[in-house]
């Protein structure tokens, strides 16, 4: 039955009150498409929440998740274990670059973010290191909604409610540099520079107190804000210069987002000291994510008393036996259709299909990366975001679902899309802006 009352939830990171007047309502998914409430098809242009990589109702994964909860529908994880979390964990380790080896299971992005930062600090301090309590994280940056993450994420509207978050948290600038890079197709040349303000926050607060710096590869919920050229690679010899541990929040770009490899270090060349996932991890069938750490930042955890609890942290869910399973269907439906491949191959199309709405009005860029894309628009005067609230609104009653940040629509299809379904995609987009105010 339709709800009658849509009080009782309250929605995240949406605008109650308004959802009331004009709700939108899915009530089923198939591959590229929702079901709205009304019967209706709905593209899904944006994989869910930046999610559904392998598209919606995978009947593996379905199957997975109905025969685990049936076999062992919990099992803890705090001093004991079961296969599932142990065959979940290698698999990640081993579709991960380089030496990060060592999964620990959480239940999101924003847990992931969490456990990462306490990871880097606890690793200083078991070094001996205990003075290395700082944080950098970076202008415009999500890393999920704990307090460590808000505090070293960068997005003012998701912070300015919380108080004074974590104290010895510095911020880098963020990319964005539309006179210099607007509408560059795939990474931007200008801007490799911004990583040494790294070297500028070093000198400010001493290298000796400083533990982590935390990025995404690519700035994703704040608008879709590709990396320069040049600029992760900087970031890892100033981290390295300074023995201050790197941190890749992939949340949003692991699995295949960014085409043609698992996570976007790999695909930009640069391996972090510790790595976080979510999303794409289950094909968002069930919550879970990961930090994912380096040889050396395990090892440092495993030189006290084999009885001792080298790491006072996790949660109830940690490696549940139901997101194991899915997780390992996931993957195995990833790799049977060669999905990442797949989203290399066809991000050509993607590219040249956003870039075609260049010249439409209020389009003031256009920044695109493996299978995502941001389109930039001039703010209304005194009212931003609306311009492209009511372009998200209306492509809903047109049939397809995108997203929305400030005034950038977000593109993050599933890496099933066919070149008709890109067609769709951005021609309804191309139609909506031609008539809107």
């Amino acid at each position: 039955m339709p709800p009658t009352n849509h009080d009782a939830f309250w929605m995240p990171f949406t605008a109650n009150r308004q959802f009331r007047r004009t709700p939108r309502m899915l009530v089923a998914a198939d591959g590229m498409y929702y079901t709205s409430e009304d019967g209706r098809k709905v593209l899904d242009g944006c994989a869910g929440l930046w999610c559904v990589n392998a598209g919606h109702n995978r009947p593996r994964i379905t199957e997975a998740v109905q025969k685990t909860i049936a076999t062992l529908d919990f099992a803890p994880t705090f001093q004991m274990g079961h296969p599932l979390a142990f065959q979940a964990a290698d698999r990640i380790a081993a579709l991960a670059p380089g030496d990060l080896n060592h999964v620990f299971f959480c239940n999101s992005g924003s847990e992931a973010a969490d456990t990462a930062l306490k990871i880097a600090i606890a690793y200083h301090r078991v070094r001996g290191d205990g003075a290395r309590t700082r944080l950098i994280g970076r202008e415009r940056g999500y890393h999920g909604v704990g307090f460590g993450g808000i505090s070293v994420g960068g997005i003012s509207g998701n912070r300015k409610l919380y108080g004074a978050l974590l104290t010895g948290v510095d911020h880098l600038p963020h990319t964005l540099d539309l006179e210099r890079n607007a509408f560059t197709k795939g990474l931007p040349a200008y801007g490799a520079e911004l990583a040494d303000n790294l070297e500028r926050i070093v000198t400010l607060h001493d290298p000796s107190t400083i533990a982590a710096v935390m990025v995404e590869p690519m700035a994703g919920s704040t608008g879709v804000l590709p990396p320069p050229v040049g600029y992760l690679k900087r970031l890892r010899e100033i981290c390295d210069k300074y023995g201050i541990l790197l941190i890749f929040d992939e949340v949003i770009t692991g699995f295949g987002r960014m085409g043609g490899t698992p996570f976007a270090s790999e695909k930009f060349g640069v391996l972090p000291d510790i790595l976080t996932c979510a999303k794409g991890i289950t094909n968002g069938t069930i919550p879970m994510g990961a930090a994912i750490a380096r040889d050396h930042v395990y090892e440092a955890f495993m030189n006290g008393p084999e009885t001792g609890i080298e790491l006072p942290h996790g949660y109830t869910y940690s490696g549940h036996p139901v997101a194991c399973a899915a997780s390992l269907a996931t993957l195995d439906t990833y790799a049977e259709e060669n999905l990442f491949e797949r989203a290399g191959d066809i991000a050509p199309y993607f590219e040249e299909a956003a870039h075609a709405l260049r010249g439409l009005p209020h389009v003031i860029d256009i920044r695109n990366v493996g299978l995502v894309a941001g389109i930039e628009l001039s703010p209304r005067p005194g009212a931003p975001g609306a311009r492209a609230y009511e372009i998200f609104d209306r492509a809903f009653h047109k049939g397809v679902l995108v997203r929305y940040t400030g005034d950038v629509i977000a593109i993050s299809p599933p890496l099933i899309i066919q070149k008709s379904e890109i067609d769709q995609l951005f021609g309804t987009l191309a139609d909506i802006l031609r008539t809107v105010e």
